[in-house]
């Protein structure tokens, strides 16, 4: 049976803040996006994350455009995988967005008519734009250490990390300079037999206040990298760590005693080249995620750097494709701005396209 293709204007993929914003402003540009979210519900990463992360921990979040969040609420102790979701829920339903989900895009290949084909498990569409806001929490980042095999305790990424009961009386390591690190630290401290941080480098700490004008140049520093064809770095080595509350319980737990990070893991531990040994049965991957890109390998729009160029939001090997949730927009900081300059881009990019002569 031959494949019905459907076409469309612009199809959006991921419904997260960052493809959330990018909608709603391709939608005030007159635009009807097609917006496929592999997710069951509304909510993106979000609805993910442990339940032990309540919102007085987490490092903000943004309003989306056009709708604010209730002010307020007492929303601090609860988690913020029922708070933001339930956000991003009200902000589909009175922005009047109709996702299509669970949509998992496989692949999104070049196609006739100067369109851009998006397969996924719900349909196939040909795009005359596409927008990509797939974010990152579907690729966790587990770093190699030899006698990664050897060791005969318990490994888990930050991703599947559920709170500190199952920690109790094990002896964690947990490796990782950010936000995610803290948070495992701020629980498991006082928990377990005992923790050990691990970090390549010394951290940074920093005030809480993060300025304006800091958010500018760490976004420069970022988007320097892109733009250059590199792949993205971390967000807290621009940053640096910052007094959240997380931190601050860790601090106090005395959980912040850093160590470099280990050479190779033992059966029983860590180890360093240098003699050193710490006792382990777990060890807490708290390092990052990298970004969701495998469906666009058929574009190959990768530079010889790792990295996929962008000017801004636009990818400079295929200017029919914006990327936002990618390097300067992957925080809640540069994603409403991503989104808005997206939709701009499709805008100039399709009128530009229709303004042209006739061949």
């Amino acid at each position: 049976m031959e494949e019905i293709v459907e076409e469309s204007e612009v199809v959006v993929i991921g419904a997260g803040q960052a493809g959330l914003s990018s909608a709603y402003f391709l939608r005030r540009f007159g635009y009807a996006p097609v917006v496929l979210d592999a997710a069951d519900g509304p909510g993106g990463a979000w609805r993910h994350r442990s339940p032990s992360l309540t919102m007085e921990k987490v490092h903000g979040i943004f309003d989306l455009p056009g709708v604010r969040r209730p002010p307020g609420g007492g929303d601090g102790g609860r988690p913020a995988a029922e708070v933001v979701p339930g956000y991003y829920a009200a902000y589909e339903r009175e922005v009047g967005l109709d996702v299509l989900r669970p949509a998992r895009v496989g692949a999104v290949r070049r196609g006739p008519g100067e369109r851009l084909v998006v397969e996924s498990d719900a349909g196939v569409w040909a795009a005359r734009a596409v927008v990509n806001a797939t974010g990152t929490w579907t690729r966790p980042y587990w770093p190699y250490y030899p006698g990664r095999g050897s060791f005969a305790g318990r490994q888990l990424h930050y991703a599947w990390y559920r709170g500190p009961e199952e920690f109790a009386g094990r002896r964690v390591v947990v490796a990782g300079g950010g936000a995610s690190a803290m948070h495992v630290l701020s629980e498991v401290a006082g928990v377990a037999a005992a923790t050990t941080w691990v970090t390549r480098r010394p951290p940074v700490l920093e005030e809480e206040f993060f300025s304006e004008e800091a958010r500018r140049a760490a976004v420069a520093k970022v988007e320097e990298r892109v733009r250059a064809g590199f792949p993205p770095q971390s967000v807290v080595s621009v940053t640096g760590l910052r007094y959240s509350v997380a931190l601050r319980e860790a601090l106090a737990k005395g959980a912040l005693e850093r160590l470099p990070m280990f050479d190779r893991m033992v059966a029983g531990g860590v180890a360093w080249d240098d003699g050193g040994f710490v006792a382990a049965d777990t060890i807490v991957w708290a390092t990052g995620f990298r970004s969701a890109l495998d469906h666009l390998a058929p574009l190959r729009l990768r530079e010889p750097q790792g990295g996929i160029r962008v000017d801004g939001t636009r990818v400079v090997r295929e200017p029919r494709l914006q990327l936002v949730g990618y390097g300067p927009s992957a925080s809640t900081i540069g994603a409403n701005r991503a989104g808005r300059e997206a939709a701009r881009n499709v805008r100039d990019h399709l009128t530009a396209r229709s303004s042209r002569p006739a061949a």
